[in-house]
């Protein structure tokens, strides 16, 4: 286990590093699209290569906290961990508050958030295969959005090492450890608030499935109510602020969203007003081309989720014990592939909710940054390589030639990022 972990450290640094310097000599010799890094930041890689897209709110928030109003569609995680390792730097005299050392800071905390031992770690527990797991993990260093998952101070690195925590303390039933996993994993995507499901599957829906009506005692069920409820915090604590801000009483002018919903929601209202994201807005022919950049990546996810629930009725009696004995099967139907295990269903079902979410109600084209969090594209992906190798070898030649052509997308400026 040590030897796996220390080769998957290794894998991972070494694509790091040829992430870092793709991006590096793109943006040596190629044009920026976009020059507002270099208005921004004086000076050469590599501080300037870090401002691109989403950074730009990041470190802007990190220095003058919320001033606009389309701002507020990103949490406040990201911008406070960039300001705490800004005065780490600033004690170590290393300058402070400047765009160059936020950007650092968030970046350098990206590059120690590696996910991949845990999700070895996670593979391991549901496969009970160390080869398996190390299959799963390493396939996960090519990502198809290696500059926003593993380099850039974005969202994605912290939340996707926070939410594997938690899903593998929720695997080995440590509740309060998962409810503060994903409690911090909330505080950088709002879609955190759908890892509270782990904590319900595995305190309530398991112990209703296997009939174990003795483990719902008052105290468990309250107990897990308030785990549940806990990752909702950043997300309420983010509207609420903003509408103690914005909606007193007092103010010369009370915008729209105070009043228009019957719970107002500065979250929803900039993400409607600035992002245009609502159902189906965003299937028009001049996206069609964000849909196609997506396609593989959808495609993967939902192919894995059809694989697994059109097996769902010789999973079932695996999980709940008594439909096989209502059915007189003394033996439940052998299951032929470990990507069946039935401790798979609620990642599987998260999946599936958050695939349609990006299909439907999201712009699409950031499935390529969101759904690589997930580790069922992983475990979707090492199937692939053992079950249908033509089909494997496929996605990792797409993983890793859209992967290095998103670097040099990102290095000059273009989408999508």
């Amino acid at each position: 286990m040590q030897s796996a972990t220390r080769h998957l450290l290794t894998l991972s640094v070494v694509v790091r590093l040829a992430v870092w310097i793709l991006i590096l000599i793109s943006a040596y010799f190629l044009p920026l699209f976009d020059a507002s890094p270099s208005i921004w930041i004086s000076g050469t890689p590599p501080s300037s290569v870090l401002l691109r897209w989403d950074a730009f709110h990041f470190a802007h928030i990190a220095r003058e906290g919320y001033v606009y109003e389309h701002e507020w569609a990103f949490f406040n995680g990201l911008p406070l961990l960039m300001r705490i390792l800004d005065h780490l730097q600033g004690l170590a005299g290393l300058g402070s508050n400047s765009w160059g050392t936020l950007l650092r800071g968030g970046a350098g905390m990206a590059v120690v958030c590696d996910s991949t031992h845990v999700l070895y770690d996670l593979s391991l527990h549901h496969f009970r295969s160390h080869s398996l797991a190390f299959l799963s993990a390493a396939l996960s260093v090519f990502s198809s959005s290696p500059a926003a998952l593993k380099l850039a101070p974005y969202n994605e690195p912290f939340f996707t090492y926070l939410s594997y925590r938690g899903m593998l303390a929720c695997a080995r039933s440590k509740w309060a450890a998962a409810s503060i996993c994903f409690t911090m994993a909330s505080m950088f995507r709002s879609n955190g608030i759908f890892l509270s499901g782990f904590i319900l599957w595995g305190m309530l829906v398991t112990p209703l499935l296997t009939r174990q009506k003795d483990l719902l005692t008052p105290r468990r069920l309250l107990k897990c109510v308030l785990l549940t409820a806990l990752p909702l915090v950043p997300f309420i604590h983010h509207n609420t602020i903003a509408y103690l801000r914005f909606c007193k009483p007092s103010a010369t002018r009370i915008p729209d969203w105070c009043t228009s919903n019957w719970i107002p929601s500065i979250y929803s209202h900039v993400q409607s007003k600035y992002w245009n994201v609502g159902f189906l807005r965003y299937w028009t022919v001049s996206n069609i081309p964000n849909f196609m950049l997506a396609f593989p990546a959808l495609l993967h996810v939902f192919a894995f989720c059809w694989f697994y629930l059109s097996n769902l009725p010789a999973i079932i009696p695996h999980i709940a014990p008594w439909i096989r004995s209502k059915n007189n099967d003394v033996h439940p139907p052998q299951l032929d592939s470990p990507f069946l295990s039935p401790s798979l269903l609620p990642h599987v079902l998260h999946a599936l909710a958050l695939a349609l979410i990006l299909t439907f109600n999201a712009h699409v084209q950031i499935s390529l940054r969101l759904l690589p969090s997930l580790p069922l594209t992983y475990w979707a992906a090492a199937r692939l390589m053992l079950d249908l190798p033509k089909w494997g070898k496929a996605w990792v030649t797409w993983s890793i030639l859209w992967g290095a052509l998103s670097c040099v997308l990102w290095a000059v400026f273009l989408p999508p990022a």
